[in-house]
């Protein structure tokens, strides 16, 4: 049987266009989803980083789940660490409210861009997520009504209330969220494409101790990898330089939008550069649809997900959308 299929999209912004095209872009990479079959479309939230478009995904989902009818729609994530945990519930309600049974709160506790954007983001007061086991009781209290009695914020309602709340996922790249979201009994998601080294025992982990909650009677988990899918093995490479090229510019501290693939086909690179660019490519899958299915149902198996949800960038918006089609046709997806 064939697992669900859902999409992260970070709304990149390839050198020569706008923000505003890659947001443009997102939506309709959106609609194309919603049309294909995939299960949830997740917005991820970056601060001041030049390749990425979108700071505020609990906006931009008004946006996508408007243009679309049928899937789920979520962030992948809110940085709740930035936030006031009542607030997050008081917008993730309202989203419940405009779209009710399709919307994904996924959390995270990293910093979405630099040190120095952070603290200002938190007028100086980011820390290293300490209070964000905390934090998540706190949202999931509010979101569902239920803050223990003598929670000294018990008597405060997260408005619009309603009878459905959002799912909520706990979003890592490792053994931290998911043991958090295995105690909590929430979903928990590992973000493959940032860390492909031990995500599997992590992910298989977070089953074996989830704890049933009012929320969840079982685990429910989501490997999410980093896929480069064109109709022959030899053009999703070319189409990863561009790729290649980005993360190495990310090693050296250079905030650039994505490069093109002419930018990506005129680079040269040293031995060292080459030896950093083939360490990066464990937490990519790259193929035709035959090479990236099966790789997928791997990955499926091996970090026991019940879902494989699907990051690409590439150097032009066509070639993006196309592979996700080759994938929806690859899986069978309606």
């Amino acid at each position: 049987m064939n697992p669900r299929l859902s999409v992260l999209d970070q709304s990149p912004i390839i050198s020569g266009h706008t923000p505003a095209q890659a947001v443009a872009e997102t939506v309709k990479l959106a609609q194309a989803a919603d049309a294909l079959g995939y299960h949830r479309y997740w917005l991820a939230e970056h601060h001041a980083v030049a390749a990425l478009a979108d700071p505020c995904p609990e906006i931009l989902l008004t946006r996508v789940a408007s243009a679309t009818a049928r899937i789920r729609v979520g962030t992948g994530g809110v940085l709740l660490p930035y936030y006031s945990a009542l607030k997050v519930a008081e917008v993730f309600r309202m989203l419940e409210a405009l779209f009710p049974g399709r919307v994904d709160l996924g959390l995270g506790r990293a910093p979405g861009g630099d040190m120095l954007t952070a603290q200002a983001l938190s007028n100086d007061q980011y820390s290293a997520a300490d209070h964000f086991a905390e934090q998540v009781q706190d949202l999931v209290g509010f979101l569902d009504d239920a803050l223990p009695a003598d929670h000294a914020y018990a008597r405060v309602k997260a408005m619009p209330a309603g009878p459905t709340a959002p799912a909520v996922w706990l979003l890592g790249s490792s053994d931290y969220s998911g043991a958090l979201a295995a105690a909590l009994g929430l979903r928990f998601a590992f973000a493959h494409f940032i860390n492909a080294h031990g995500g599997d025992a992590v992910t298989r982990a977070y089953r074996a101790r989830f704890t049933p909650s009012a929320r969840e009677a079982a685990p429910h988990a989501i490997v999410c990898t980093f896929v480069i899918c064109a109709e022959t093995a030899d053009a999703a490479e070319k189409l990863a330089a561009s790729v290649d090229l980005r993360r190495l510019h990310m090693a050296q501290g250079l905030n650039t939008p994505i490069p093109t693939p002419a930018e990506a086909c005129a680079q040269t690179y040293s031995e060292r550069e080459l030896a950093y660019i083939r360490s990066q490519r464990a937490r990519t899958v790259i193929g035709d649809p035959r090479q990236v299915r099966g790789r997928l149902l791997q990955l499926r198996e091996q970090f026991e997900a019940d879902e494989l949800m699907i990051l690409t960038i590439t150097g032009d918006y066509a070639s993006r959308l196309k592979s996700y089609e080759l994938l929806a046709q690859a899986f069978g997806l309606q």
